[in-house]
């Protein structure tokens, strides 16, 4: 009987303010669709992060006959210098694996990158042999190129991850504008609840005091007015939800698929099974509190 009665009210009220609640709707759906926008963004950051920063390999270039004097005075690395070099890393923990790169191997990787005009003028003895390391860690990058930089017969150790930080850079202050303006939006439609429930408390006010007034215990009377705003929350949240699918699915998804292109993106799995819940709890969540702000004053007897 009180189910059918709270739900009877809660009806009621969404008729009597179907305007307001439609624009409750719309407002949740596009705040939470900027929220569940930021999430993902973190998502794909952290994605391209463990796969490129895996394909980052720690590049010991070691010194030979044109180095320069400051970083090699004791000219090109000998034999003893290499050996113990190798063998230092090999036994590093935080070194997976070690790869040894000739002259002869550095110019024919060259040449494979480089167009032809500019290999016609380069010698493979004008090249630097060096060590490649892959790490266990690679976001351990500088402590390792710390540590190997003033080894005897080490000419340089160039940061090859400052290349994407720029890129990770974009992305993270993308994310937290994104964030930034979900929490905005959130707040507008916290807002938009309270508004909307206070009005419809106010134009049942003298049904509330008279169901105090018979012994209606708090919670049965406030329970209507929060599952308004709850349920408007909810369609806020399953709509912004299909709008985030829809935008990988036809956006995002669309990019993968294309020849050529290995990278992992996001998928509509990371929206259904990460994000989707994620951004309908907050909404309902953020629904409730405002709901109970909102009722501390106007059901009071």
């Amino acid at each position: 009987m009180r189910l059918g009665f709270v739900l009877s009210e809660m009806g009621a009220g969404l008729r009597r303010n179907f305007t307001m609640t439609i624009a409750v709707v719309l407002v949740t759906m596009v705040s939470l669709f900027f929220f569940g926008t930021g999430l993902l963004v973190q998502k794909q950051v952290g994605i391209l992060k463990g796969e490129w920063y895996d394909r980052v390999q720690v590049s010991i270039f070691l010194c030979g006959d044109d180095s320069p004097v400051d970083r090699c005075p004791a000219g090109a690395v000998t034999d003893d210098q290499r050996t113990a070099l190798q063998a230092q890393l090999e036994a590093d923990p935080r070194v997976d694996r070690v790869f040894y790169e000739s002259k002869q191997e550095a110019f024919e990787n060259f040449k494979e990158t480089t167009n032809t005009s500019i290999t016609d003028n380069i010698t493979a003895d004008q090249l630097p042999e060096s060590f490649r390391v892959r790490l266990v860690d690679p976001e351990g990058y500088l402590a390792v190129s710390d540590d190997y930089l003033s080894s005897p017969g080490v000419e340089d150790v160039p940061d090859q991850q400052a290349i994407l930080q720029p890129l990770f850079t974009v992305l993270n202050v993308a994310t937290n504008i994104a964030l930034g303006l979900a929490a905005l939006m959130l707040l507008c439609s916290m807002m938009l609840v309270s508004t909307t429930i206070r009005l419809t408390a106010f134009s049942r006010r003298r049904e509330t005091t008279i169901m105090r007034l018979v012994g209606a215990s708090r919670a049965l009377i406030q329970l209507p007015f929060v599952l308004e705003g709850v349920v408007a929350s909810l369609f806020g949240g399953v709509l912004a939800s299909a709008a985030l699918w829809a935008m990988v699915n036809f956006g995002v998804s669309r990019l993968q698929n294309r020849p050529g292109f290995t990278t992992r993106l996001i998928d509509t799995g990371d929206v259904l099974t990460q994000t989707a819940p994620i951004i309908v709890g907050v909404g309902v969540v953020f629904a409730v509190i405002a709901s109970l702000f909102s009722l501390r004053r106007w059901l009071k007897v």
